[in-house]
């Protein structure tokens, strides 16, 4: 398969540091780096544009509800107009550091509740995918597989990359399992690579409860705030290479479907 290895970055803010984005820039192919609003600042913006360059990393944005101290994992309501200014807001913040360091901004792929919820409720990502058409239709919507965001940006004819998640349990309706209830975040890189490979074996996701829904894929992501994410990453990437998979960056690998 031609697949896509992403991770999510920028994440820290001031002294606070979240994962170690340098390393796994050494081995993913693209970032979704945070914007400022559930986690990040102009300043980790920067370098992490600036290490994504060095590395030859494609870059997306990362925008999420405005909630530093929740992490952008608590759900909000906010009206049409409010959520559409939110992720334009995001949008040109990444940009405007991108253009300014020589480099594209290729995708967006939203963050925590906001993605969750947006794969939930349609009338959402309409909203989300609607804000991405008018700010730039040639970007890249990396979204869940068989989700209402997946089904927004196809519907407006964007390019839609489907996204699955190598740490994360699945529901039986494919989305996934609620941080609160034990396993939903798988604890080892052993258990997010079995993962990983029983999913691409199946062509689908794999349920909690060892169903298969059959469904592409493009993408897979490993949480950049986990304790193991960069063994994790390169056990992946390394498991992949030799099972004869090829990697490639996600404007890359889109061309070439």
């Amino acid at each position: 398969m031609l697949l896509n290895l992403n991770a999510d970055l920028g994440e820290s803010f001031g002294p606070w540091k979240m994962g170690d984005d340098q390393r796994l820039l050494q081995v993913v192919d693209s970032a979704n780096v945070a914007c400022g609003f559930h986690a990040g600042d102009p300043l980790v913006m920067s370098h992490t544009v600036s290490h994504a360059l060095e590395a030859g990393v494609s870059i997306g944005a990362h925008p999420g509800f405005a909630d530093l101290q929740g992490f952008g994992r608590r759900p909000m309501t906010l009206s049409a107009d409010e959520l559409r200014a939110l992720v334009l807001y995001q949008l040109a913040a990444l940009d405007g550091v991108s253009r300014s360091m020589g480099m594209t901004m290729s995708h967006v792929k939203p963050h925590g509740a906001l993605n969750n919820m947006a794969c939930e409720d349609r009338d959402m990502a309409d909203v989300v995918i609607q804000a991405v058409s008018d700010f730039n239709r040639n970007l890249i919507v990396l979204a869940p597989v068989m989700s209402q965001l997946a089904a927004a940006a196809a519907e407006a004819s964007l390019t839609t990359a489907l996204e699955i998640f190598a740490d994360r349990a699945y529901t039986a309706r494919g989305s996934l399992v609620s941080r609160r209830k034990p396993g939903a975040v798988l604890q080892s890189a052993a258990d997010c690579i079995a993962h990983v490979k029983s999913m691409i074996e199946a062509q689908g996701i794999v349920t909690e409860d060892g169903d298969v829904l059959p469904t592409p894929f493009h993408s897979i992501c490993v949480h950049g705030d986990n304790a193991h994410a960069v063994d994790t990453a390169q056990q992946i990437r390394t498991e992949l290479l030799n099972q004869g998979h090829e990697l490639l960056s996600l404007p890359a690998l889109m061309q070439r479907n």
